[in-house]
């Protein structure tokens, strides 16, 4: 029980990349400016791209950046047909102030069909009001759904030391607005890897290659219906 304890803190403590009494330090946060980071999309980007907005868990951190799940999810649907783009707009230590702030430019630059949002982790370690966090989630669904683009979110899990009260309330933010605005939920992004040791990088913290296939297949499960 304490090792998967240990190791239940060191997936959370890898999707923060701010500097907390509870997570280990990591890379910095990129400054919200840099949307121009995002890979550019494709022809089909204002039909049919996929946004992909999230923190460290989604920009390959520590890893090639063409290793990293995104990258893979690019592979999987440029050989699908249609063939879509996918654009991956995630930076490391990245908030849901921080995605809120940025989403709007990218909504209008590259006019997705899905936008993938994985974002809520770096606020749960800094222990942010869960009324905060929830509030700029579903300020990011709303504008996803005026741009009329379909929304997909992705659940992360904090460490036993926050608390059952605040761990519940932060699961239930994704479950409940899921199921407000009626869009598919990825209850756990590291399902299948957080508990796997031989797909944790040497730092004890982040994912490693091999373990992005398992992340994608996670992500398909939802987004792929999505597409259909």
């Amino acid at each position: 029980m304490r090792r998967f304890l240990e190791l239940i803190f060191l997936f959370v403590s890898f999707v923060s990349n701010a500097a907390t009494p509870a997570a280990h330090a990591a890379a910095p946060a990129t400054a919200p400016a840099a949307t121009v980071a995002a890979e550019p999309a494709s022809a089909t980007a204002a039909t049919g791209s996929v946004l992909v907005l999230g923190d460290s868990l989604s920009a390959a951190h520590g890893i090639a950046r063409d290793a990293g799940w995104v990258n893979l999810l690019q592979q999987r649907l440029a050989a699908a047909a249609p063939a879509r783009s996918v654009v991956n707009a995630s930076i490391s230590g990245e908030t849901t102030a921080g995605g809120l702030a940025r989403l709007p430019a990218l909504l209008t630059q590259n006019k997705p069909a899905i936008v993938l949002i994985e974002l809520g982790a770096n606020d749960g370690l800094r222990g942010l009001p869960l009324s905060e966090i929830s509030a700029n989630l579903k300020q990011m669904l709303e504008l996803v759904r005026k741009s009329g683009a379909k929304a997909v979110l992705a659940g992360i899990e904090l460490p036993v030391n926050y608390g059952p009260q605040y761990r519940d309330g932060l699961r239930a933010i994704y479950r409940d607005l899921a199921g407000e605005f009626n869009v598919p939920l990825v209850p756990f992004l590291l399902e299948g890897v957080a508990l796997q040791p031989e797909l944790i990088q040497d730092d004890g913290l982040h994912p490693t290659a091999q373990a992005q296939g398992r992340i994608l297949e996670n992500v398909w499960s939802v987004v792929g219906p999505v597409l259909k």
